[in-house]
């Protein structure tokens, strides 16, 4: 290799240096930015409004009653809102189980009784005490299934809005040849 193909090749690569160095340069003159006032960022007071016991709790107030929320239910936008259920649940009178089990009937049925589903440890030992699905039950249930019975099967996240439960929980309770009675 000749001398001057080795200063061709070390003038390109301080050529290509020089020039992202100069874009650098360059690029931090046009946009500069803000220098941090202080580290992180600042968290809302929430002593003030609940004395001290935090937003968990106010949030938790602000919500009304299943029985009330009840009242005003819309059965169809319920059964809107059921569909992202549909991919493990069925809502029809001889559904199968799925991933899930069938879902009619089950407004103040017995938990983990729909025969020929194999629930979770934790939903059989519900069920083996008598416990069932009253709206209230339903409600924290359907808000957070993992929360509500620690180790079930069930992997869905939630349901955060309580009109959108009480709307799902009105069209479940819907689906039977005779619904529970709305609760007071």
């Amino acid at each position: 290799m000749d001398s001057n193909e080795v200063n061709k090749i070390a003038g390109a690569i301080l050529g290509t240096l020089t020039l992202a160095m100069g874009i650098g340069f360059f690029s931090s003159a046009l946009v500069a930015p803000k220098a941090m006032q202080k580290a992180g960022y600042e968290l809302p007071d929430n002593t003030a409004a609940g004395g001290g016991q935090g937003a968990a709790p106010a949030a938790a107030a602000a919500e009304e009653p299943i029985a009330k929320r009840l009242a005003s239910a819309d059965v169809g936008k319920g059964e809107a809102a059921a569909k992202k259920c549909a991919s493990c649940h069925q809502f029809v009178k001889d559904g199968k189980n799925g991933q899930g089990p069938a879902l009619w009937g089950v407004v103040a049925n017995a938990k983990g009784a729909k025969a020929g589903f194999n629930y979770s440890a934790a939903l059989k030992e519900r069920a083996g005490k008598g416990e069932k699905w009253d709206y209230e039950a339903l409600d924290a249930f359907i808000k957070n299934p993992k929360g509500y019975i620690s180790g079930t099967s069930m992997g869905f996240a939630g349901v955060a809005r309580p009109d959108e439960r009480a709307n799902i929980i009105a069209y479940l309770r819907s689906l039977a040849d005779q619904p529970a009675p709305l609760p007071q």
